[in-house]
């Protein structure tokens, strides 16, 4: 740690301290150069994980918003609130693992959709309304349409 008072790059630590809030280490320093004592604050180096929206920007990643999303998809849905909670911490464990720190809407969009499709087609239909920002009738028909061809195909395999 360089002096504050004469710039030295050598000193010893007097005394080491935890914060009271426990975030932090105060040390007091003292400049082998000019003797004179100076304190100093270790913190942990705290990156959030960030969301990058579909429009480029940054956002911190935040679970309420998650699971206010949820939420709202799943209101009115036989859906437990543990099964909200897995999702959301399955989508927390998916942005925290991430070697960039970051994921980006449309992989945690996915990630969502694909445990709601197995859980409540009613609420994933909503969920993916939102996230995919329908257009028209059409598009929405279209979504409706692949699950009901996954749901028959899953049916026949099931029958055969």
């Amino acid at each position: 740690m360089k002096c504050p008072y004469c710039g030295f790059g050598q000193d010893r630590v007097v005394d080491s301290r935890e914060s009271k809030e426990a975030d932090s280490i105060r040390r007091r320093r003292e400049c082998e150069r000019c003797n004179k004592r100076f304190t100093t604050y270790e913190r942990i180096d705290e990156i959030p994980y960030m969301v990058v929206k579909k429009d480029a920007r940054r956002e911190k990643f935040d679970r309420q918003k998650v699971l206010g999303g949820l939420m709202q998809a799943c209101q009115k849905r036989n859906v437990s609130a543990s099964q909200l909670e897995e999702i959301v911490d399955e989508t927390e464990a998916f942005v925290v693992d991430s070697p960039e720190r970051e994921r980006t809407t449309t992989e945690i969009g996915e990630l969502i959709m694909n445990r709601l499709k197995g859980i409540d087609t009613v609420a994933y239909i909503r969920f993916a309304s939102v996230y995919r920002d329908f257009k028209d009738v059409r598009e929405f028909k279209a979504e409706l349409e692949e699950l009901l061809n996954v749901r028959e195909n899953k049916h026949k395999k099931g029958s055969a």
